[in-house]
């Protein structure tokens, strides 16, 4: 049965992620009616190469769209006003003219471009684009196809972010939103326009980039012929959306400089919006969905891709890698820091705050009487620790200063974890109820597109459809401690840079022959 309400408009939101491609139905309230969902493979054909097939980030919308929309009654169909969209973002691929890809789209945690990043990463690039130079940003790997590749991008009509290709898709038009296809790293972010200089690095021309459209304008109208095959309203349009970053940020309503949003996925994230632009050693800097703002933003690449990295390889075999109840408890029942046990999490390499992509993760102390549950324990400590210690960065560009954080993404389903970000951070943590809080942020902006709250206003669509759950508070007492924990974990890293260095020199000159193995993360 249904959970929409009985009137007002609704809108249809998909999020097309690294793991699935997830579509939505929403009302004005931020009810969820229906949910579909198709999994991506992920494939690594090589050591620190991540790949999709292209064609699945269209043919999972596709399928996504037609199951939601036949489960509306025909009134419910009447009722869809407008679509919103949202991606992974840094992934994308070259296309020819009729939309077949040329090669295998390469995705933000793909690290095979080191050598690129260290050629062509400079303070400049970072101030031109707002990104570090780092493991995540496209341009790198672009630079990287450019160099080893070239012919998939001399034969290219297209070369997009996975938005861009569905957009074509839904639309006929080679179209982004600034706010998705600024995590490319291609664009002067504050004229939001391609910089001739970055596509020089990357190999692209600017004919083969995709046009550009502020967040929440349309885009382009829906297809006829798909509008027909779902059963739903003619010229329905397709608004520009946003990153799935800067979407969850929205989703859960932190739409001001006090109010932080924090993504327990499979990367951890977190970021906060500014009217100002800014650039910073530390966070990356993202058009925003508001139009006019932008987002500070930190990134760790091992979140709960960590955590279930460690259940799968280390934990009970007969769980696969699933959450273990009994697991929690024997590291809830640890003391904090992990009696002496330290990690440093940079298992997927390091992006904020140092951005290296030949760092590798460590952990160190080990005793004889430590045990699983010790390391399961200072692994989500130590992503708590990096976590403030971003933070700390991101107020020092904001200028004032975080009051608390909207929790959301696969961590949050912990008691253990979710404690432990609130104390490690000393915020306290408001869960946000509706699970696919990214897609709801596209929704938001397709909502604001239609002025069903009066204006296109995102914040005030999204202060009206965001839904919230309970409060984790911090412990302070415990917070204090912790900072003493977390200033020895943050010597490691300095002390063994050089080693990291070493250690991708030795590795080089003994390449993996290992065959490819499908990959799936939660």
């Amino acid at each position: 049965m249904s959970t929409l309400n009985h009137d007002g408009p609704l809108v249809i939101a998909l999020d097309s992620s690294t793991t699935s491609t997830k579509a939505i139905v929403v009302d004005t309230s931020g009810n969820i009616g229906h949910i579909a969902k198709r999994n991506i493979q992920l494939h690594t054909p090589a050591m620190d190469f991540y790949e999709h097939t292209p064609e699945r980030w269209w043919e999972t919308s596709r399928e996504t769209i037609a199951e939601v929309v036949a489960q509306l009654s025909p009134r419910e169909r009447e009722r869809v006003t407008a679509f919103g969209l949202t991606h992974q973002r840094e992934t994308f691929a070259p296309f020819d003219e009729n939309g077949q890809s040329i090669r295998p789209g390469i995705l933000w945690l793909d690290s095979r471009a080191s050598s690129q990043i260290a050629k062509y990463g400079s303070a400049h690039v970072h101030e031109l684009s707002g990104k570090p130079a780092g493991v995540t940003p496209a341009i790198y790997k672009m630079a990287w196809v450019k160099e080893n590749e070239p012919e998939s991008f001399e034969k290219a009509h297209k070369i997009v972010d996975v938005l861009a290709y569905i957009t074509f898709n839904l639309t006929g038009r080679w179209a982004s939103s600034e706010a998705a296809a600024d995590s490319l790293g291609l664009l002067n972010i504050t004229e939001r326009d391609y910089a001739d200089e970055l596509l020089d690095i990357a190999g692209v021309r600017r004919d083969q980039m995709a046009d550009l459209v502020p967040p929440t304008e349309e885009i382009a109208p829906l297809k006829d012929e798909l509008a027909d095959e779902w059963g739903l309203n003619r010229g329905i349009p397709i608004v520009a959306g946003l990153g799935d970053g800067q979407a969850a940020g929205i989703g859960s309503a932190a739409v001001s400089p006090e109010i932080g949003y924090l993504n327990l996925g499979t990367a951890v994230n977190a970021g906060v919006e500014s009217p100002h632009y800014k650039f910073d050693p530390v966070f990356r800097t993202h058009v925003s969905g508001i139009p006019g703002n932008y987002v500070y933003e930190v990134l760790q690449s091992s979140g709960s891709y960590l955590a279930g990295w460690f259940r799968e390889s280390l934990g009970d075999p007969k769980l696969l890698g699933a959450p273990d109840p009994a697991l929690e408890v024997e590291a809830a029942n640890i003391p904090p820091g992990s009696e002496g046990l330290i990690t440093l999490p940079y298992w997927n390499a390091v992006q904020s705050p140092h951005w290296d992509a030949l760092a590798r993760g460590a952990v160190v102390g080990w005793r004889g009487t430590h045990s699983r549950a010790h390391m399961y324990r200072s692994i989500l400590e130590s992503i708590g620790f990096e976590m403030r210690h971003n933070l700390d960065s991101i107020e020092a560009g904001t200028g004032v200063k975080l009051e608390s954080l909207r929790g959301m993404g696969g961590g949050t389903r912990s008691p253990l974890w979710r404690q432990i970000m609130a104390d490690t951070t000393g915020l306290p943590i408001t869960i946000t109820l509706q699970e696919e809080v990214s897609a709801l942020g596209a929704a938001v902006l397709a909502m604001a597109h239609t002025k069903t709250f009066g204006s296109n206003d995102v914040a005030t669509a999204a202060n009206e459809m965001a839904q919230l759950g309970q409060t984790i508070e911090p412990d302070m007492e415990l917070h204090e401690q912790y900072r003493d924990v977390a200033e020895v974990q943050r010597k490691l890293y300095p002390q063994l840079k050089d080693t990291f260095a070493e250690l991708h020199e030795l590795i080089a000159r003994f390449p993996s022959s290992r065959p490819e193995s499908p990959t799936e993360q939660e």
